[in-house]
């Protein structure tokens, strides 16, 4: 479909780096607002969130996603400038293509022809743009919910443009995602000389055994929608940069990524107990960046599903992989929430790619689930 490519490329020409927009929201409320979508932006610091909604009654549905991207990196490693959209053998390349400016620009079109044909649809429709989805979240999705909820806005329904397909477009819808612990631990030791040990205390050797410990627990057997929980070290660092000093201190950073199968508590609760096990001193900071959520035998997946079966002749695989999306903050709101976007194989690599026929296919399933869930009279 040429209107869904050519908004993708528009999108795609601004340069919107986490966390700035570069105008990308305002091209969506140009095309949105004619048509009877009243306008909010819920901006907060230097975060860009814009609630566009069509209805005031329920049951309401909301298309989500952000418009801003990751830096493209060294740019000797693209083929084409990463700004500057360019199609090669039916693929368009740049960066967003994949991840997500090719889902917003199928939202838009998929609303303009579902409202063409039904002006007096059931329910209400939005959607939800922001501006910092790749970076730190912290002003995002999260404050615009929280504004939502303070006023009862309730959401139904809630479809995440994040690019979940595998191998063809449509074959994963993401029915959840894992929940994302982050943790910051200080072991505290006695700096000294390397020649008089017993004048210090080494916090790495102190340390060693529950680095040990934490890589090879078992802290689940996962479940039928997620995998067992895992837990990964992202960063050690120690030492004073000179071969003859034992450290004062040592810090480590390492990250849950927990299915449902186990409680955010449940994991500090072990890992502090393993600490105490050792009689290590330590200051230990956790940051929760989302819990696990899931969606499963809904009308919102059912919708879906049979878009997909109608569009591309069978549904889609149901999964929970990958990272965090912004999902992670409608669910808890009892909003129904799936994940439904393009091929993911690109996202954040240079010369990211989409290929031009799942633009236009997209806006067909979009447009589908749209009817499957609020054609009036159905």
């Amino acid at each position: 479909m040429t209107a869904a490519l050519e908004l993708t490329q528009a999108l795609m020409c601004r340069r919107s780096l986490t966390p700035d927009d570069a105008g990308c929201m305002s091209i969506v409320l140009e095309r949105l607002q004619p048509l009877g979508f009243t306008v909010e932006w819920l901006d907060f610091g230097q975060t860009r969130n814009l609630w566009l909604r069509r209805g005031r009654q329920g049951p309401l549905f909301v298309f989500l996603g952000h418009t801003d991207v990751v830096p493209p990196g060294p740019l000797e490693s693209w083929t084409s400038d990463p700004f500057e959209p360019e199609i090669r053998d039916g693929v368009l390349y740049g960066r967003g293509a994949a991840d997500m400016k090719s889902s917003i620009a199928a939202m838009v079109v998929a609303l303009e022809c579902f409202i063409a044909n039904c002006p007096d649809h059931d329910g209400s429709i939005a959607l939800l743009l922001t501006s910092d989805e790749e970076g730190t979240g912290a002003d995002g999705v999260v404050k615009a919910v929280e504004v939502l909820s303070a006023r009862a806005e309730k959401i139904d329904w809630c479809l995440v443009g994040e690019p979940s397909s595998f191998v063809s477009l449509g074959d994963v819808v993401r029915v959840g995602r894992r929940g994302s612990l982050c943790a910051e631990l200080q072991v505290l030791g006695v700096q000294g000389h390397v020649a008089y040990p017993d004048k210090a205390e080494n916090p790495i050797h102190r340390f060693a055994p529950v680095l040990q410990e934490l890589t090879t627990a078992v802290w689940d057997n996962g479940n039928e929608f997620f995998p067992p929980t895992r837990l990964q070290v992202s960063n050690i660092q120690a030492g004073t940069g000179s071969e003859n000093v034992i450290p004062g201190s040592l810090r480590v950073q390492f990250n849950f990524r927990f299915s449902t199968a186990v409680t955010e508590q449940d994991l500090k609760q072990r890992v502090e107990d393993m600490l105490d096990k050792q009689g290590l001193r330590y200051e230990l900071n956790w940051r929760l960046s989302g819990s696990p959520f899931l969606t499963t035998g809904t009308r919102l997946l059912d919708a879906v599903q049979q878009a997909l079966q109608q569009l591309i002749g069978k549904p889609a695989r149901r999964d929970t992989g990958g990272g965090t999306s912004d999902g992670r903050f409608i669910a808890p709101t009892g909003a129904e929430v799936v994940e439904l976007g393009p091929l993911n194989g690109t996202i954040h690599k240079a010369n990211e790619c989409v290929p031009v026929a799942d633009i236009g296919a997209l806006v067909h399933i979009y447009r589908g689930i749209l009817f499957n869930l609020l054609q009036r009279n159905q």
